[in-house]
């Protein structure tokens, strides 16, 4: 890929995705705007905080804006998640959060595609490992508690969210798992934004002892497939290092990087 091609789909990622508001909304989910920002109360553990871009403000109507969700939050008693690009501008935005209070988070990679090669893909499963599209609260139960063994900290709320989800519209959302007999060793989603050519893929989390079998790409094809019956055209993902080789090998393209800046009161 050229970088004017990185750029056409960095460009779709900000039309199409941007700002990041599920749709529907689940029920007891409220979407609240202050100028360019949209707060998404009651879907996870913590608000979350989304935009396409800050209209241009800089300075200090930029740390009023800053400061005003910093007491709107503080309030509440509810941590938030900022969710900042790194073509967000202006460019002094992650110290400007870091002033008001936000701690970042790692780093991830934001890849874009097409779904028409990641959906190709045929990787093998090791012998006994089978995927399985899921939708009960038992089984997000069970991709919880291998996520809190894969990452030792708690998971509890991806029930919650994932089960609210399901519930507003069991067709933008997709859940699978990879199991060995009765146990859970992978799991991701898929979810079919409304109204473009985009699915965005999440999880993927793996158990270490099955790490390097193939049933991460397995789970990755596996979900673009679902989105090619649908008609999505592009794959959205933001991934960690450890992910990004396997998917720039499927052919995804980098095309930003994405930093979770948390407020906790």
């Amino acid at each position: 890929m050229t970088d004017l091609d990185a750029r056409t789909l960095r460009d779709a990622y900000d039309a199409q995705i941007r700002p990041e508001i599920p749709d529907p909304l689940p029920a007891g989910v409220t979407v609240e705007r202050d100028g360019p920002l949209a707060r998404v109360l009651g879907l996870d553990h913590r608000g979350f905080l989304t935009y396409r871009d800050l209209g241009g403000l800089a300075g200090a109507e930029l740390d009023e804006l800053i400061a005003r969700q910093v007491e709107f939050f503080r309030a509440r008693g509810e941590a938030v998640e900022w969710k900042l690009n790194g073509h967000d501008e202006p460019a002094d935005l992650g110290d400007r959060l870091r002033a008001a209070g936000f701690v970042p988070e790692d780093l991830e990679a934001v890849l874009v595609g097409p779904v028409a090669a990641l959906a190709a893909a045929v990787p093998v499963l090791p012998d006994g490992v089978r995927l399985r599209e899921v939708a009960a609260r038992a089984d997000l139960e069970r991709i919880a508690a291998m996520e809190e063994a894969v990452w030792q900290a708690d998971r509890s709320h991806l029930v919650t969210g994932l089960a609210k989800e399901i519930e507003a519209d069991p067709q933008s959302i997709t859940v699978v798992v990879a199991e060995a007999g009765d146990t859970v060793v992978s799991a991701g989603w898929v979810r079919y934004v409304t109204g473009t050519g985009f699915a965005t893929l999440w999880g993927g989390s793996t158990l270490l002892q099955w790490r390097g079998r193939g049933i991460y790409r397995a789970l990755v094809a596996y979900r673009a497939r679902l989105a090619r019956q649908r008609g999505k055209t592009l794959l959205q993902v933001d991934c960690s290092p450890d992910s990004r080789p396997i998917l720039e090998r499927l052919g995804l393209v980098a095309v930003t990087t994405t930093t979770p800046y948390i407020y906790t009161p």
